[in-house]
């Protein structure tokens, strides 16, 4: 079993290493790939096809999770930010964000780590902390407006 769980990996684009063997890719796209107006083509490929709110795995299971959901709403089928890093849905995306954390940290291992990154061009990070119970370990605003935050959590094995 791998050690890092990587739920909504997408193109893997923040990772040092898009192969790396500690860490199993997951999305629930499988096996896309799109060519972009700028000439880019972009591979969605995950490890394992899985749905971040129902996450096929035992309790406990990984020491990390890495967890970068889309961000973004009304973006049209077109959209090369909707190809790249997938969509919400405007009328669900709470109760799908709160169903991410608590699958999240049920498959987290206990004092494991969560990284979480969210910006906030569609809505605010304080909304977003709002849909769990676990505490903010650590965070950092990073980007052009500070508008991307990167959150560390340590799973409190009372909540």
């Amino acid at each position: 079993m791998k050690l890092v769980l990587d739920p909504a990996s997408s193109m893997r684009s923040f990772y040092f290493d898009k192969t790396d063997e500690r860490v199993l890719f997951g999305d629930i796209r499988e096996n896309e790939t799109h060519l972009l107006t700028n000439g880019q083509t972009i591979k969605i490929k995950p490890d394992q096809v899985m749905d971040y709110r129902e996450l096929p795995f035992a309790d406990n299971t990984f020491k990390c999770v890495i967890f970068d959901p889309p961000h973004l709403f009304n973006l049209s089928e077109k959209s090369w930010m909707r190809k790249k890093y997938g969509v919400l849905d405007k009328h669900t995306w709470q109760d799908d964000l709160s169903a991410a954390f608590k699958e999240c940290f049920r498959v987290l291992q206990n004092n494991g780590t969560l990284i979480f990154k969210w910006n906030e061009t569609s809505i605010p990070l304080k909304d977003i902390l709002k849909l769990t119970p676990q505490k903010p370990l650590v965070g950092h605003p990073s980007g052009k407006r500070s508008n991307t935050h990167w959150v560390l959590f340590m799973k409190d094995e009372t909540k």
